[in-house]
């Protein structure tokens, strides 16, 4: 690692402060993508500002047909929550999927989020569920949030505080992970909302997270597994790596959407 000024601030207001003053200062909140980063030299922030003690960004409620999670929520407590399991159980299953357990406990919402890597299960289930995204200035959709790899709205000086999701009338996440990494080579998040059907798809974009105009607009006149057998995804923009071609990709996305609808069939 390079050297860096650590800082700890205990309220929200300090650590922003922090941030303006430090051009080239990092946010940290579990770590799980910002330390390994730093222990290869890859990132040379000149300040690391630990979220782990700023007051208010940690709770799950349930507000009327919303669910409002703090940014410094791990993974392990959304999978564990009975208020997320009660009200979008799909949310639950797909934290408790993610990673490893050391992964799961240290990991964070508003981290993940905020990263927007490529492969990571959350954005699925925010741009999905038609999730907000809430920081210290403003409250962003989910349609506006995801810019690219690696690449959000957020403003420099910038910090998630909450991610709040409407609550779906069905939904349901499924994905074929890397054995390694659990990362999503495709994962496909389904919902069904009262007024529209969303589609969402990670692991699979050049740019990151997208949704499948085509698969929601057929699963809108009718919810069923049979109405996307026969829409294809293409294979512009889609990912060609070592772990699999663009080509297979696309096979997983209209697999892994079927089975999502199939869940969400099964679970109501």
């Amino acid at each position: 690692m390079y050297n860096f000024n650590y800082h700890r601030p205990k309220d929200l207001a300090a650590a922003a402060a922090l941030l303006q003053a430090n051009e080239n200062a990092k946010l940290m909140a579990g770590g799980q993508t910002l330390i390994p980063t730093l222990k290869q030299r890859l990132a040379s922030p000149s300040d690391l500002i630990d979220l782990s003690d700023v007051d208010g960004l940690s709770g799950i409620e349930r507000k009327g047909k919303h669910v409002q999670i703090g940014a410094m929520v791990t993974h392990a407590e959304v999978a564990a929550s009975a208020v997320v399991r009660r009200a979008i159980p799909s949310l639950a299953e797909l934290a408790e999927g993610i990673g490893d357990p050391a992964v799961r406990h240290r990991g964070t919402i508003g981290g993940s989020v905020a990263n927007n890597d490529p492969a990571a299960d959350y954005p699925a289930a925010v741009l999905a569920l038609g999730a907000s995204i809430f920081t210290n200035k403003r409250e962003i959709s989910a349609d506006d949030f995801f810019k690219g790899l690696f690449e959000t709205a957020l403003e420099p000086d910038e910090i998630v505080t909450s991610v709040c999701f409407p609550v779906p009338v069905k939904a349901a996440y499924m994905k074929f992970p890397n054995p390694a990494s659990r990362y999503a080579l495709a994962g496909v998040f389904v919902a069904k909302r009262a007024k529209d059907v969303r589609v969402a798809v990670t692991g699979a974009g050049e740019s990151g997270v997208f949704r499948v105009p085509a698969m929601e607009r057929a699963l809108d006149k009718k919810f069923a597994a049979k109405s996307i057998e026969s829409i294809k995804v293409g294979e512009e923009g889609l990912v060609s790596d070592l772990h699999a071609q663009a080509d297979y990709r696309a096979h997983l996305i209209g697999v892994m959407a079927r089975r999502a609808v199939e869940a969400a069939l099964k679970a109501t």
